[in-house]
């Protein structure tokens, strides 16, 4: 790799050795992209002295025409400042955070008896905000339960002293039906407000505990003092403490205060989940998706996915839960990998709401775009077997026989991942006597794309044997040694149960390493499927068709009309060889029946 001008080599070769984050222009101004460092210069310089596979890092290698920097004290300093820049100035080739709406959050507003509402605007004025919260639901939830507990007022009037010494508002129906306590008459004091907001604030902040030990105090406090209706008052915001206590998830008594980050990605996006746990139990739950751009590190992107959250809730917890090794080194908090216990339960929980996050962005996606999980198994299967272009269209074959009687073999076809059933072919054995697999398939693999060539239509982008390598061997005697065609081969062999077992692919042919629970696998599992019950069927049709030809064709005087009622009627040869000449006779008529039975009863006495 080479430098594009010798200002950016200068520069290059003269940064220093600590951590600080990167910048790269164009020769425009425009910014491309923006990078930390644990060393500078040794990560800049990998830029100009590696060769990047990846096109994407090529071309913005190529683009750069400036270089700036920004020096800081350590990782976490350069990992905070990186993340700020990109939110920032959005560069082109870095990995963005995807926010397409603005999640609501819910305001303590700095005013005299403060009201509390739901809000997707965050106003620097003083006023407190929590969130952001998942949903709409859960914020309204959440502010249904504090009204439910604390009467405080909903109205925007400007409370000062003056007005309401001046009585410039009256108590309106929220007071009546006791959703108020009427501080714009002054029939609430500003300290008892006050401590209702108190309550509010930690509740928010997930220390429900905390209030529920508060009230607990309070209510045993007053009914020591014979204050009986103020205790049932307190009683009453206890029970509804604790019952939402108990629709949390308490996970336990002896955890405190963590931040579990998980992560999941795809070709396009990364997924990275955050848990937060206050005082033992689960408050929130939050999921961001950073659109990749080059070839990031998860390690990367779960560091920005974790500064991103955690100031987002603005946490403060001395510990966080991830999956695997960060490359950056946290003072704030200390980072653990857990393998036992609660915390790999907790771990555990986020790596499930994760993986569901980014299952349910794929259906919506999906949904929008019916071709694009097509387009994206097709394009797996491309990368996976290594193919010049991806398989579009796909042929599968598979034989059926019993002891190389009626031997039959079929053909299904797949268009943009999806079986066209209209271009499903069926083949009777003509030129193979008895049970021979390798033989049936070269016949119809050669009549199969004899007539394509010759009627001129489209050849498949890959063909799959219903087998394994002698099967793969069969088809490429016929394909390439005397049709001289480059079609790719796979096979699929199976099991003694007739599961799936193995994808095979190349010559000599190599097993592809997938998981049995790998999207990829389950698509190429569902065609052997989809070919052998198209072969069963059409066998067990001739095969039947082949029974009845023998015995009921073998009667004179008996035509197709009379076979199909008798069928329709008895459903198999076998039934109307035991019936009697009355029970045919009422289907066929007397003489019929008479031939039909004498036939049967002759034969069974010979």
């Amino acid at each position: 790799m080479q430098y594009s001008n010798n200002t950016i080599k200068n520069v290059v070769q003269s940064l220093p050795e600590n951590p600080g984050v990167y910048q790269y222009f164009n020769k425009d101004g425009t910014i491309l992209y923006v990078g930390k460092a644990k060393n500078l210069k040794k990560r800049v310089s990998s830029y100009f002295t590696k060769e990047h596979y990846l096109p994407k890092t090529r071309i913005l290698v190529k683009q750069i025409d400036s270089i700036k920097y920004i020096l800081v004290d350590n990782e976490e300093d350069a990992l905070l400042l990186e993340n700020n820049l990109i939110k920032k100035y959005q560069p082109r080739y870095n990995a963005l955070l995807k926010d397409d709406k603005t999640y609501p959050s819910i305001c303590i507003k700095k005013e005299r008896f403060p009201r509390v509402y739901k809000t997707r605007q965050l106003i620097k004025d003083g006023s407190e905000y929590f969130g952001p919260y998942s949903s709409v639901l859960i914020a309204n939830t959440m502010l249904s339960l504090i009204q439910e507990i604390y009467p405080i007022r909903t109205c925007a009037y400007p409370l000062t002293r003056e007005n309401i010494q001046d009585k410039k508002y009256k108590v309106c129906l929220e007071y009546h039906i006791k959703n108020c306590k009427g501080p714009c008459e002054n029939l609430q004091s500003e300290t008892d407000y006050m401590q209702s907001i108190i309550e509010i604030r930690e509740l928010l902040k997930g220390n429900v505990q905390n209030i529920s030990d508060y009230l607990l105090k309070e209510m045993i406090k007053l009914a020591d003092e014979y204050k009986f209706e103020e205790a049932q008052k307190i009683k009453e915001k206890y029970a509804l403490i604790e019952k939402f206590k108990s629709k949390s998830i308490i996970v336990s008594k002896q955890l405190k205060d963590l931040d579990v980050f998980s992560y999941a990605e795809n070709d396009q996006s990364a997924f990275i989940n955050m848990l937060r746990v206050i005082n033992g139990a689960i408050v929130q739950g939050f999921t961001v998706e950073f659109k990749k751009k080059l070839d990031e590190d998860k390690a990367d992107l779960m560091s920005r996915g974790i500064v991103e959250l955690r100031n987002r809730f603005q946490s403060s917890s001395k510990e966080i839960l991830v999956p695997f090794n960060l490359n950056v080194t946290l003072s704030s908090a200390k980072v653990t990998i857990p393998k036992q216990g609660e915390k790999q339960k907790l771990l555990e929980l986020s790596q499930q709401n994760v993986r569901q996050y980014k299952m349910d962005k794929l259906k919506q996606q999906e949904k929008l775009n019916p071709d694009q999980r097509a387009i994206r198994i097709l394009g797996n299967l491309q990368k996976t077997l290594q193919l010049e272009k991806i398989p579009l269209h796909i042929e599968c074959f598979d034989n059926s026989n019993i002891s190389g009687t009626d031997a039959v073999a079929a053909c299904v076809v797949y268009k943009k991942a999806k079986p066209c059933k209209k271009e499903y072919r069926k083949f009777t054995i003509k030129t193979v006597n008895g049970p021979n697999d390798y033989a049936s398939l070269k016949e119809i693999i050669k009549r199969r794309y004899e007539r394509v060539l010759a009627e001129k239509t489209a050849l498949p982008d890959l063909i799959i044997a219903d087998g394994g390598i002698g099967h793969m061997h069969a088809i490429r005697q016929i394909i390439e040694d005397e049709l001289h065609l480059s079609i790719p081969i796979a096979g699929l062999a199976k099991d003694k149960r007739h599961k799936t077992n193995e994808i095979l692919f190349g010559f000599p042919p190599k097993i592809i390493g997938l998981k049995a629970t790998d999207e990829l696998y389950k698509f190429l599992a569902s065609i052997q499927e989809e070919v052998h019950r198209f072969a069963i069927s059409f066998h067990r049709n001739k095969r039947s068709k082949t029974q009845i030809h023998s015995e009921l064709d073998q009667i004179k005087g008996i035509g197709e009309k009379s076979k199909k009622l008798l069928l329709t009627h008895f459903k198999s040869v076998k039934r109307i060889k035991t019936s009697t000449i009355s029970e045919l006779a009422e289907i066929v008529g007397s003489t019929r029946a008479s031939t039909i039975y004498n036939h049967f009863n002759d034969t069974l006495s010979r």
